[in-house]
């Protein structure tokens, strides 16, 4: 029973956050009980610089950034509001990204940080942005939520066409409902599969498994040996607890398979399919094998730590990972490489990578959109994703960036994951299901998870349950 004292929309935010309602429900009937539009402070706060220590031999933070010099100095004394990262590695560089702005236009920049969990951002976002309200200039947004917060965001179709860059076509796609192009490219990210050069040298492999057959082979012989010594050692890791991570692995199991996208570009529900279950029903096989039995409760940093531990042969993870793999503290620094996803044997198959990262989207209830334009313009320009790229190997949008001699002698592995972006790249159906894609995730990864834990009889059966699910979720749109 629901606390009395709880009033309504306080109700519909601890549901919609706890993933007990869904984010239709927030849209829905957000309106309805006249949500607040203070500024939560327990999700958003002020950012400040931080002091870090560093060698003297390090080069100040943000010192690769060239401010752009189409930047407007006429809208000086205004006033904007950003949320942008959580507070993290990354926040000594943003903030002297937002400061060379403010120098260089005049343009203040209030700089928040956003919540980590990326259902309370969403959340934040539309409890503000819901009541129309001026709190929020500028964003960014998950590659998933174009669809969620066209509604409420400025079209940047000209403010991007203007730079006359080349973006990775399919996430201009993605970012595009209708004709309003509701965020622009900021950050891109795929999923990679991780390997240990040194265990693959130990038994006499010359590369990274190809197909989902060698690495099944590889990661068997491989855990084998190693487990011998080391009880808690794994084949393969990667997050199979239900949740956004299992949708994203999913996605890539099958579409390598010929599987489809789960929900295609018409509408249509296409997971219930024979190379959906061959494959669903290998990667059942992997828990307690190649993988631990406790893969299934994995989220994303708990198999990061299994890797990082040197606890694995190989892992699925995106790109980030591949610097916290090299870190100072990781136990494989220097014996690690990436490659793309192995691609299944079925009719149809081949390269999967989910494609992920952040957008920049301006609100169209801000007070100042000339203003927030043009530091969206900034955030996503070439000048600043090449700067990001060097200082944080962050994966640009801008597809010559990878070339850039700059860009590839601070990230030589740019250059294995370009061709993944390229060649492999998959988009979650967020688009096609709109508002209820969140709804379309659960039930998809909470129906892998229990194939993959053992709690189905008939991997054929829950397919079809499945499908069924998703066909009543797709005929309420």
């Amino acid at each position: 029973m629901r606390n009395q004292r709880e009033n309504p929309h306080d109700h519909l935010m601890r549901r919609t956050s706890t993933g007990v309602g869904s984010r239709r429900d927030l849209m829905r009937r957000g309106s309805s009980m006249a949500i607040t539009a203070a500024m939560p402070s327990h999700l958003m706060t002020a950012r400040k610089p931080t002091v870090r220590e560093v060698s003297t031999s390090d080069p100040p933070v943000g010192s690769s950034i060239v401010e752009p010099r189409w930047l407007r100095t006429d809208l000086a004394g205004q006033r904007i509001t950003a949320v942008l990262a959580t507070d993290g590695p990354g926040k000594d560089f943003e903030h002297a990204a937002v400061q060379k702005f403010v120098e260089a236009t005049g343009i203040q920049v209030n700089n928040l940080g956003g919540p980590e969990a990326m259902t309370d951002r969403l959340v934040s976002y539309l409890r503000i942005l819901g009541a129309q309200a001026p709190d929020i200039d500028v964003c960014m947004i998950d590659m998933i939520w174009p669809s969620i917060m066209h509604h409420h965001a400025v079209d940047l179709t000209d403010a991007f066409r203007a730079r006359n860059i080349e973006v990775l076509g399919p996430i201009v796609e993605n970012n595009t409902i209708g004709s309003k192009l509701v965020g622009i490219p900021w950050h891109a990210d795929a999923g990679l599969l991780y390997y240990r050069t040194d265990l693959l040298a130990k038994y006499g492999y010359g590369g990274a498994p190809e197909t989902w057959t060698e690495l099944q082979d590889m990661a068997t012989e491989i855990s084998a040996g190693e487990r011998g010594a080391n009880p808690a050692f794994s084949g393969y890791v990667w997050p199979g607890a239900a949740s956004e991570g299992l949708t994203c692995n999913g996605l890539e199991w099958q579409f390598s398979n010929g599987g489809g996208t789960i929900i295609e570009d018409d509408g249509t529900v296409s997971v219930n399919n024979e190379q959906v279950i061959a494959m669903f029903e290998t990667a059942r096989d992997w828990v307690g094998t190649i993988s631990s039995a406790g893969v299934t409760d994995f989220n994303q940093v708990d198999a990061r730590g299994v890797w990082r531990d040197g606890n694995a042969a190989f892992m699925r993870g995106w790109s980030g990972v591949y610097v916290a793999s090299n870190a100072m503290d990781s136990g494989i620094r220097g014996k690690l490489d990436v490659t793309q996803l192995p691609v299944g044997e079925a009719e149809g198959a081949r390269r999967a990578a989910t494609l992920g990262g952040w957008q920049i989207m301006v609100s169209q209830y801000s007070k100042r959109p000339d203003a927030a334009i043009e530091f969206a313009k900034y955030l996503t320009s070439r000048e600043l994703q090449k700067a990001y790229a060097i200082e944080r190997s962050l994966l640009p949008t801008i597809i010559d960036l990878y070339s850039d001699v700059d860009v590839q002698a601070a990230n030589p592995h740019f250059a294995k994951i370009v061709d993944v972006l390229n060649s492999g790249g998959v988009i979650r159906p967020s688009n096609v299901a709109a508002d209820l894609y969140g709804e379309v995730s659960t039930v998809y990864s909470t129906t892998l998870n229990l194939i993959l834990a053992g709690q189905v009889t008939s991997v054929p059966a829950s397919i079809e349950g499945l499908a069924r699910q998703l066909e009543d979720i797709m005929s309420e749109l």
